[in-house]
């Protein structure tokens, strides 16, 4: 089974308000990460390594606007929706 790799997940469309064109915010964070793998690649490190150290910073940063519990709720949601494989039951309202 294939790795999901960044170029993977959805991007958001444009939003465009009046004549000023505003980024998603996906739009914004694939750039940026797209532009490090690319970096990093070209000294010999793989993506993993990069996105391992992205991802410290993406704490740090995390860590002056939410509390440590907050994060870690966060973490563990994405942590426990990993697998693409996974299927969900739904229950009816």
């Amino acid at each position: 089974m294939r790795r999901p790799g960044i170029t993977d997940y959805p991007v958001t469309e444009t939003i465009e308000i009046g004549s000023l064109d505003m980024a998603g915010l996906s739009d914004i964070a694939k750039k940026h990460m797209d532009a490090a793998v690319a970096e990093a690649a070209e000294t010999g490190y793989p993506p993993d390594d990069i996105a391992r150290t992205m991802l410290s910073f993406v704490i740090l940063v995390m860590r002056e606007h939410k509390e440590p519990k907050d994060i870690i709720d966060e973490l563990q949601y994405v942590a426990d929706n990993l697998d693409p494989d996974r299927e969900y039951t739904f229950m009816r309202p």
